[in-house]
């Protein structure tokens, strides 16, 4: 009999690797990575690993391909996949499985600090990427706090966006100014990359 021994910790160029595997739409690819240099400077804010943090919010949604618009199994698809490929992560999968809460099937709620978070820095690409898209040269840079905290105001501005998950952060040791600005930090850094 043999047993697969599952591996606990991931690193970023093996999660490339899954990311190009089960990723191909380019939207999504574009979220994933955005989430990703967001969690990562959310990390060095807190204080905590940036390579965890960078890499589950490279995977959050690494099943959105498979799903497609049936949403009922999200988040729990991506942790069965990371699963298949020999990984066994419970506090990234609890964070994966949380930011789902109120759109998959099941029962998510988001509990840990780092849930909150990562729901937070997923969402906030939405509000950014939309208000970039408005802007006559299409360039994060430039880009103000105060414009973002409006644009979040405005409920018919990126009305699938999360808000009630962004606000959250606030409850998490951030204020909401102070994460917008690490937001805009993050994605002027990988702009190029982006296309912002």
């Amino acid at each position: 009999m043999t047993f697969l021994l599952m591996k606990t910790k991931i690193n970023r160029e093996d999660a490339i690797v899954l990311w190009n595997k089960y990723l191909k739409t380019e939207y999504l690819k574009l979220h994933t990575r955005e989430s990703e240099a967001i969690m990562r400077k959310l990390a060095l804010h807190f204080g905590e690993d940036e390579e965890f943090w960078g890499v589950t919010g490279l995977l959050h949604d690494l099943d959105m391909d498979i799903i497609g618009n049936d949403y009922k199994e999200h988040g729990y698809k991506t942790v069965e996949i990371l699963k298949k490929e020999g990984y066994d992560i419970p506090e990234m999968f609890e964070a994966i499985i949380a930011h789902t809460e109120g759109v998959s099937g099941y029962d998510a709620k988001r509990k840990t600090k780092f849930d909150f978070i990562l729901a937070a820095a997923e969402n906030i690409t939405g509000i950014i990427s939309a208000y970039i898209a408005i802007k006559p040269d299409k360039k994060i840079e430039g880009t103000k706090v105060s414009s973002l905290k409006k644009k979040l105001k405005s409920k018919a501005f990126a009305a699938s966006v999360n808000r009630p998950f962004i606000y959250d952060i606030e409850n998490q040791g951030i204020e909401l100014s102070v994460f917008l600005s690490i937001a805009i930090d993050a994605l002027t850094e990988i702009a190029d990359e982006i296309g912002m």
